[in-house]
């Protein structure tokens, strides 16, 4: 099963700090430099940013894993000195035939190219009610979505994509010092999530938002769409023996709280 892990947006990250659980994943620029692309009644409006950082994602990764519940296993054992994020944990895949693609490459085996000397942009489509609801689009409407994915990444335009499912799928794990939390889904401020992705290269900005703008998306009526700058991986500082030995003491107190609660059900017949 394939899970995309969302690194939901704080002040730290809207400062440009990067996360440290996200090695490999993409980071985005703060939301500063972003736009959104509303359309209303077949116009397109444009927003800048900067945005609400509740409503923002700051980066994110797609993971495979065997479970729902490898995955929040996984994501809760990420490195404990991100206190207070929260990262969001959504099944990839949309409704219908659509086809994700990535730098593994295309259903038609087309593998995608990066030219270092254009940008990185992510395009979000933010979700509504049918996406949540995973509302499956006429087959036709699929088939030139697909037809279209493949096209950008033969002309070396598209570099990823892929749909997210409905929030009741979902889970968020919160970091709190030593602690995590597990809250699941469906999360109820729909404006806040994110219903899929593509990331494309461009050389401006303005480039990216025509590309956007002429994309044939599968829902027929109003949509708002996201467009943010992915950034390369800065390179972290090595953690101090200090850290380290903090990592450890958080690490083992979270494995000894596990083994209490595992042997406090057995005791119960749970």
């Amino acid at each position: 099963m394939e899970f995309m892990v969302l690194r939901r947006a704080n002040q730290s990250t809207e400062r440009g700090i990067q996360p440290p659980a996200l090695e490999p994943g993409t980071f985005l620029r703060p939301s500063a430099e972003a736009v959104r692309l509303h359309r209303r009644d077949g116009e397109w409006t444009e927003v800048r940013g900067p945005f609400s950082p509740k409503e923002l994602v700051a980066g994110f990764v797609l993971l495979e894993a065997e479970s729902r519940e490898d995955i929040i296993e996984q994501v809760r054992w990420w490195p404990l000195f991100d206190s207070g994020a929260v990262y969001e944990i959504r099944d990839a895949g949309c409704p219908g035939n659509c086809i994700g693609f990535d730098e593994r490459g295309t259903a038609a085996g087309t593998i995608p190219q990066r030219q270092e000397t254009l940008t990185r942009y992510v395009v979000f489509l933010r979700s509504d009610a049918d996406a949540e609801a995973d509302a499956v689009p006429p087959p036709e409407v699929i088939d030139v979505m697909n037809q279209h994915n493949e096209s950008g990444v033969q002309r070396g335009v598209l570099l990823a994509g892929e749909g997210l499912k409905g929030s009741g799928s979902a889970a968020r794990v919160h970091y709190a010092n030593s602690k995590t939390t597990v809250v699941d889904g469906p999360f109820t401020e729909v404006k806040e999530l994110i219903a899929g992705y593509w990331m494309l290269q461009a050389a401006s900005q303005q480039e990216a938002i025509a590309w956007a703008k002429a994309y044939p998306y599968p829902q027929p009526g109003d949509i708002t769409l996201e467009i943010r700058e992915a950034c390369e991986r800065k390179l972290h500082v090595e953690f101090t023996p200090e850290m380290v030995k903090a990592e450890e003491r958080l690490r083992a107190e979270l494995l000894e709280a596990g083994m209490r609660n595992a042997f406090s059900k057995a005791s119960r017949g749970g």
